[in-house]
């Protein structure tokens, strides 16, 4: 390992501190520090990332294994020799290319750097300990399914618990599998600037795979490339990055051309350039966030697509705006949510997430539902979504909603597992209100 290795550690033991000792979230320190280093070689990015990803990921089970070879409780380490080792572990375990005396010594030098050297010992004996017996490391027993399936997979218990009471124990291991698949970046083409194969091969002269996403009409996966930044398409706003579950979001509130619509929680945007597209430049996205932080990466993202129709607007939307009720034929309701259908993605959310936080979420995506379904004519569609698999933010959220609305009418929901179209858990619900008269 030369010494540009060793640097790429020390980033990636600042993200690592950021994320699992100061709450930052992963896809944003990752992304603020490749942004930062920019000058990094395409294998130093993708390195960085994969180490930073690849140990939040896995962190139950690398700290399962800490622990059986360390005297000091990981509570009780210094924050940086804690995440000096986890990111040391994840190299051992799940990267074979990298030698690990490289490893454990890298790991030694970077403790001295930050000024740790009274424990270079400690990190040495441990990581050493751990190289030595990396294949006799047994796991919990398959006696206790609960247990076993959350050292394994790095899924907290009570998640698991929350999950058993609708799926049973070979689902749930389904979904755990598929949050560790790494798959393609999935893309949805923007047919107001590009044709699908035109894209295609505008990729292909980049040196980017792209193969149809099944399914999907306007979707691509692809592949091979450094950072969307530097594709040319991207730049142009040929393509949006977008999971395929949420590009049924859209699809389900099927806006016609002149139809206006409101986006709730738009940022980034993606929904709202979705329905902005398949309106065809028509008629008028109202694409609403609470902070102007989030509408100016809405903005970004409008003027890079070319997309007229949407507007971008501060609003909360626990708050009602008079001036629009009853005027919109769609409103897209995509809320805030525990987010545990996205875990692959997002892989520090089951650390930050806790049961009462659900519960928190699930009343405030209550509050907006009340409000906003206000803007919804008769006639009009709400379409609600969440990237969740929890029941009490979703069905039951439904039902609820239902139940106090009775002009609105349910045309359809679906529960979107991970790994059924290669893409996170999504929720949608389809609900029309019906016409006067």
């Amino acid at each position: 390992m030369g010494g540009s290795q060793a640097n790429n550690r020390e980033i990636i033991l600042g993200i690592l501190l950021e994320v699992a000792e100061h709450g930052a979230y992963s896809h944003i320190a990752i992304r603020n520090a490749l942004e930062k280093y920019q000058f990094l070689e395409k294998q130093e990015r993708s390195f960085i990332t994969r180490v930073c990803q690849g140990t939040l990921e896995r962190m139950i089970t690398i700290d399962y294994m800490i622990s059986q070879f360390s005297k000091v409780r990981l509570g009780k380490m210094h924050p940086t020799v804690r995440c000096i080792l986890r990111s040391s572990v994840y190299e051992l375990k799940y990267m074979d290319a990298i030698p690990a005396a490289a490893t454990c010594n890298e790991a030694v030098k970077l403790a001295q750097k930050k000024g740790l050297g009274s424990l270079k010992g400690f990190v040495n004996g441990v990581l050493r300990n751990i190289a030595r017996n990396l294949d006799s490391v047994a796991l919990p027993g398959r006696e206790d399914p609960w247990q076993y399936l959350s050292v394994a997979y790095s899924m907290p218990l009570w998640i698991l618990e929350l999950w058993a009471k609708s799926y049973s124990q070979e689902q749930i291991e389904g979904f755990l599998e598929a949050f560790l698949t790494k798959t393609p970046t999935s893309i949805r083409v923007n047919r107001m600037r590009a044709g699908k194969e035109e894209l295609r091969q505008e990729l292909a002269a980049e040196g980017i795979k792209a193969a149809d996403a099944v399914g999907l009409p306007d979707a691509l996966w692809i592949e091979g490339y450094d950072y969307l930044g530097k594709i040319p398409a991207f730049l142009d706003g040929k393509f949006y990055v977008q999971d395929l579950s949420s590009m049924q979001a859209a699809l389900w509130a099927a806006p016609k051309e002149g139809d206006f619509v409101i986006d709730a929680c738009a940022a980034p945007g993606g929904k709202s350039l979705h329905a902005a597209e398949l309106m065809r430049g028509t008629g008028l996205v109202e694409a609403r966030d609470l902070t102007p932080y989030k509408v100016s990466l809405i903005q970004e993202n409008a003027k890079r697509c070319h997309m007229q129709n949407v507007r971008p607007m501060v609003a909360d939307a626990r708050v009602l705006d008079e001036g629009r009720i009853g005027k919109a034929d769609i409103v897209i309701a995509d809320l805030p949510c525990s987010g545990l259908g996205a875990l692959g993605k997002r892989p520090d959310l089951k650390y930050k997430m806790t049961p009462e936080m659900c519960r928190e979420l699930s009343l405030l995506q209550r509050e907006i539902l009340q409000t906003v379904q206000q803007y919804v004519k008769p006639g009009g569609t709400l379409v609600y979504s969440t990237c969740t698999i929890n029941p009490a933010e979703n069905e039951e959220n439904v039902a609820w909603f239902l139940k106090l609305h009775p002009h609105f009418t349910l045309e359809k929901q679906e529960q979107i597992l991970p790994g059924d179209m290669a893409g996170e858990g999504f929720f949608l619900a389809k609900l029309s209100s019906q016409p006067k008269g």
